[in-house]
């Protein structure tokens, strides 16, 4: 068995919430994508790649929209689709590569935070409120683009380490 090399002592009641990736009904599909746990098989690089250039099923919107418990509308407006181009996915039942990139990106993001937060309730709280790591900007904001979500992953890694200053 692997011996842990740091010395930093883990929070309490850590490593239950790690080990577990903890996803509810809202985030199961879009978490099942990135094996954050809930999924039996854990895709490899190319399998999600592969899904990527297919889009996404149009329910994995969906079930972002259903984990991060916000409007539908204001998932497709940090998604940078309009009100019609939703609707047109709806229909179509496919997202965008680039759309299905962006959901994913998000679902990467929940999945993170709830890992360092240990609660659904409180990284939805934490990715929706201005912090001081980002400016003041909230993180589903700051994460409109690429650059933007890996500082707030690299923000929530340096919570997690618990260098927050």
């Amino acid at each position: 068995m692997p011996t842990r090399t740091s010395s930093k002592p883990r929070k309490a009641g850590r490593a239950g919430a790690r080990g577990r990736g903890k996803a509810s009904a809202g985030t199961g599909k879009v978490a099942g994508i990135l094996s954050r746990g809930a999924a039996e098989h854990k895709p490899s690089a190319t399998e999600l790649i592969d899904s990527l250039r297919k889009g996404l099923a149009y329910e994995e919107l969906e079930a972002l929209q259903e984990g991060l418990e916000v409007p539908l509308n204001r998932v497709a407006e940090l998604l940078d689709m309009s009100k019609a181009t939703l609707q047109r996915r709806r229909n179509a039942g496919v997202l965008t590569v680039a759309e299905s990139d962006r959901v994913v990106r998000y679902a990467r993001l929940l999945a993170r935070a709830v890992e360092v937060m240990e609660s659904e309730e409180a990284a939805r709280a934490w990715l929706g409120a201005p912090q001081f790591g980002l400016g003041g900007e909230e993180p589903l904001e700051y994460a409109r683009t690429e650059v933007g979500a890996r500082e707030v992953e690299d923000l929530l890694g340096r919570i997690d380490a618990g260098v927050y200053a």
